[in-house]
């Protein structure tokens, strides 16, 4: 074995008119960044919305919270705020589709607070007045005022 890894060779190319020591140097050291550039890449493990199997898969005990809610898209974004782990699946078996939650076991207090931002933000849409209401009651306030549209035109005598 330590024979083996006294004996390992690379073999570089390169394409040049004159080998001098600076086009080696460069050489070298661009060949030591690609190797530690390579070093760090590894099995990319998948974070936010993923697949239940993937989630599964990383063995790391699974939960699920069920949401009857149709606007799903702004839990996404909450929950990838929170860094969960999280997978959605759809259940059409009722007459109401709910939603399935699924997320990781240690993910439950990041989960719960992303729970309640959630909330707290569709519970400020429900009562946030909508703007053509609002256009609606200024207008008719402005049709009760009668001001006069009486317009002067007077020249300057200069």
């Amino acid at each position: 074995m330590q024979e083996e890894v006294e004996s390992r060779t690379v073999t570089l190319a390169i394409n040049t008119a004159k080998l001098t020591g600076r086009v080696l140097k460069a050489a070298i050291c661009k060949y030591l960044a690609y190797r530690k550039e390579k070093k760090r890449e590894g099995p990319v493990k998948p974070c936010g919305k993923q697949s239940v199997k993937q989630l599964v898969g990383q063995n790391q005990g699974v939960s699920n919270i069920e949401i009857t809610d149709k606007n799903i898209k702004d839990f996404e974004r909450v929950a990838r705020k929170y860094g969960v782990d999280f997978a959605l699946k759809k259940d059409k078996t009722g007459e109401i589709p709910k939603y399935l939650v699924f997320f990781k076991a240690r993910d439950g207090d990041a989960l719960t607070s992303a729970f309640k931002e959630y909330t707290a933000k569709t519970d400020r849409k429900k009562e946030r007045q909508s703007v053509l209401k609002k256009l609606r009651k200024f207008k008719d306030i402005t049709a009760d005022l009668d001001t006069p549209k009486v317009r002067k035109k007077e020249l300057d005598a200069r």
